[in-house]
């Protein structure tokens, strides 16, 4: 058989991916926290015919002769290029101006620890029934927590380069008096509220997470990341600190899908896959006159 139609049918499934990643850039374009796909392909390999020779005395070298057996996918990268604030107004909505991620996970009956830690951009995190910061699946918002009814403003210890510390908090779920008056979160992430008596307090402080390579995680479904073994160890710290952004109360990151890019690559994407069915149907053609050939 002719080595261009197994060509043209990798070149098809190559661009019917990048047709489904395109796809799912554009379902998500506005979703909150979200980060696009980009497939990237990359030559499969080549047939030597022959090889190449160097210049004797009395002739030049020759290049090698080579051909090319098709393509196949490189790489599926996730852009990590921060989304555009979008303001809500809304003291739990939170975006962050910068590099780092929110962490979310489960906790144990007591809140005094976290489990089955993710990472998120998405900042749009609501109050439970007991005052708990949460996202929309219900898991806690990871930061220390400081005693109900604390009045120290909070200050931070720092051990390696990471945050193990809050002025006597404990790393565990932030929560708000459901009879507060009314609550602020800061730029460094600190939660404060004005009491039923008309003081101020202070909750707690979120954490951050800032990950030497951010293209590494792995996407986990419901705006949530999962580190992985390529993604490093992340930095924890609080917001503008570490090379964390600051945190901006009152906004969210929206989706860094941009559609006229998207649909500029579908268009590519269509062509490439009809440029390949081309190369089927002409390979197909010789191939008839090959078996015409016996009569």
């Amino acid at each position: 058989m002719l080595r261009s139609m197994y060509s043209g049918i990798g070149g098809m499934k190559n661009f019917q991916t990048k047709l489904d990643v395109i796809g799912n850039n554009i379902a998500n374009v506005n979703t909150y926290g979200f980060k696009k796909g980009r497939v990237v392909f990359q030559d499969l390999y080549s047939q030597s015919i022959s090889g190449a020779s160097a210049p004797g005395g009395t002739k030049g070298g020759t290049n090698p002769r080579q051909v090319g057996l098709g393509s196949q996918l490189a790489t599926i990268d996730t852009i990590q290029n921060g989304g555009s604030l979008q303001t809500t107004g809304r003291t739990l909505d939170l975006a962050i101006s910068g590099d780092g991620f929110f962490q979310v996970a489960q906790s144990d009956a007591s809140h005094a620890s976290f489990n089955n830690t993710a990472y998120t951009r998405a900042g749009n995190f609501y109050m439970d029934k007991d005052g708990y910061l949460v996202n929309s699946e219900g898991l806690y918002l990871v930061g220390y927590a400081n005693p109900t009814g604390s009045t120290t403003p909070l200050t931070y210890t720092h051990t390696g380069g990471n945050l193990s510390g809050v002025s006597g908090s404990t790393k565990s779920p932030i929560k708000i008096p459901t009879d507060a008056k009314s609550m602020s979160i800061g730029q460094d992430g600190s939660v404060s509220y004005v009491d039923n008596t008309g003081t101020l307090k202070y909750a707690g402080v979120i954490e951050l997470a800032k990950f030497p390579n951010a293209g590494g995680l792995e996407k986990a479904g419901a705006n949530l990341f999962k580190d992985t073994s390529n993604s490093g160890t992340p930095i924890l710290d609080v917001a503008g600190l570490s090379g964390n952004g600051s945190i901006q109360s009152g906004s969210l990151e929206m989706s860094n899908v941009d559609l006229s890019e998207e649909f500029t690559e579908m268009i590519v994407a269509q062509r490439g896959f009809q440029a390949n069915t081309k190369i089927i149907t002409t390979s197909d053609e010789i191939l008839q006159e090959l078996v015409n050939l016996k009569r």
